[in-house]
């Protein structure tokens, strides 16, 4: 969750709507890396916000949560605003 006045930056967003995403479906971490072909640390990690992942890894996990990239891209613009 945002803290007031700490600003969440991209990473972050992006992260915590993949784990919202996730979680919908009931998918645990390691179901999630093994759809996207990642492994479940680089999930754990991307969804604290921890690294910047790649425009291919991205649409791996969209593809896995049965999303558009350009939608879960779009939600976490929406997000920041």
């Amino acid at each position: 969750m945002e803290k007031p006045g700490k600003t969440i930056n991209l990473p972050q967003r992006l992260g915590g709507l993949i784990r919202k995403h996730r979680l919908k479906l009931k998918l645990s971490q390691e179901v999630l890396a093994e759809k996207a072909d990642i492994h479940r640390t680089y999930v754990s990690d991307i969804e604290l916000g921890k690294v910047e992942i790649s425009v291919t890894v991205a649409s791996r996990i969209a593809k896995a949560l049965n999303l558009s990239l350009n939608r879960l891209v779009k939600e976490a613009e929406e997000k920041s605003n």
